[in-house]
């Protein structure tokens, strides 16, 4: 039995988002072949993922240097609090489903935040003399990603640093990525939506069935 973090990076509702309709699609035909697993999902845009900023690191480097997590002001042990929350959430999952969309040729900034939580030297990775090793081995990532235009192939694939990127420090951390499935295109051609999400929708229910 495994344990399925479901992850949602898109504020849209799903009958806006077509990248999350094609991860619905998904999640179902999963469900329906592994009935004993269980699923959590997390909803970044509904979720307190707070921003490794300048108070945190502090806040790291003074517990690092012995100070009582107690001793810490109440408003940066709730943020710790948070944090550490969804670090743990990570680690204890088996596999991992992300959706999101292309922004700016890059990922949503909540997403990228929400990395910030999990990849941890100590946690998720470790640094030795050989370099960085990589802690979560054995578990396994899907990616389903939205964008306007067609980035998955051809001349523009060297543009976008959306699911290239996510996909590198997933498998920086020792998690195995299959294919992304890719909703992409609509707006370059608004008429084909229709066929386009279909043709997600097939590739996400042969996808599930691996995963």
């Amino acid at each position: 039995m495994s344990k399925v973090l479901f992850i949602k990076a898109s504020p849209l509702p799903n009958e806006v988002s077509r990248s999350s309709q094609v991860a619905a699609t998904f999640m179902e035909e999963y469900k329906a072949k592994n009935p004993s697993d269980t699923v959590e999902e997390l909803v970044l845009y509904n979720t307190e993922v707070p921003l490794l900023d300048l108070e945190l690191m502090t806040a790291g480097r003074e517990l690092q240097a012995g100070k009582a997590f107690a001793d810490l002001d109440p408003d940066v042990q709730k943020r710790l609090n948070a944090y550490n929350a969804l670090t743990d959430q990570f680690l204890a999952a088996d596999k991992f489903v992300f959706v999101f969309p292309l922004w700016n040729l890059g990922i949503p900034p909540l997403l990228k935040a929400y990395v910030d939580t999990f990849v941890i030297a100590g946690k998720s990775f470790r640094y030795t003399e050989h370099g960085p090793e990589a802690l979560l081995k054995g578990k396994k990532a899907i990616l389903i990603h939205g964008s306007g235009g067609i980035y998955s192939a051809g001349d523009a694939s060297s543009f976008t640093h959306g699911e290239p990127y996510l996909r590198t420090i997933l498998q920086f951390i020792g998690i195995e990525v299959v294919p992304s499935i890719f909703v992409e295109g609509i707006d370059h051609n608004p008429s084909k939506e229709a066929e386009i999400v279909a043709a997600a929708k097939t590739v996400a229910r042969e996808s599930a069935t691996e995963f």
